[in-house]
């Protein structure tokens, strides 16, 4: 290969061979890019929560959010792929995710456990309502491969919904008696 075969490679773009529309790969595109953005943003919001959770229950809190944290990272490299398979650009910077990121950041120097967990079990059910919206974008352009990735990371999102709630249950039934 020669320098100018190089450099023409170089300044191409990044076009992924797909036999999905350019409809398809926008749409698809733009709907995982959003879910990335979330994933990311619930990501780091439960790794703060797991770095500052305090109180009686420190050690199974802070256990199960490292744990549910592991899980979000897990997916990110895994939507990003999908992305670029399908022929779409991928999030590219911590201010791209901001500018899209549909899950509130909390920064406040201290939140009560069981409002963190009942601030992630919200985050957590939302993500699941826009996986949903996601797959049916990815239904509609016959996205099988990206509907079918979705329906795992639904199922995960609402066992961890469902442990955040679960976990939390004892806590708000002592504080209502």
């Amino acid at each position: 290969m020669n320098e100018q075969q190089v450099l023409r490679r170089r300044e191409a773009p990044l076009i992924t061979p797909t036999d999905l529309s350019e409809d398809a790969t926008r749409d698809i595109g733009g709907a995982m890019n959003a879910i990335l953005a979330d994933v990311f943003a619930l990501y780091l919001k439960t790794k703060n929560f797991h770095w500052h959770v305090s109180g009686p229950h420190f050690h199974d809190y802070h256990l199960m959010l490292d744990d549910q944290s592991a899980q979000l990272f897990a997916m990110t490299d895994p939507i990003a792929e999908r992305i670029r398979k399908v022929g779409a650009m991928t999030l590219r910077s911590i201010g791209h995710i901001a500018r899209i990121q549909r899950i509130q950041d909390n920064d406040a120097d201290y939140v009560e456990p069981t409002d963190m967990l009942a601030e992630l079990c919200e985050d957590n059910q939302a993500l699941a309502a826009r996986l949903r919206e996601a797959h049916e974008v990815c239904n509609e352009h016959r996205d099988i491969a990206t509907a079918s990735l979705i329906e795992t990371w639904i199922d995960e999102t609402e066992r961890r919904t469902w442990f955040l709630f679960e976990t939390s249950r004892a806590q708000r039934s002592s504080r209502v008696q």
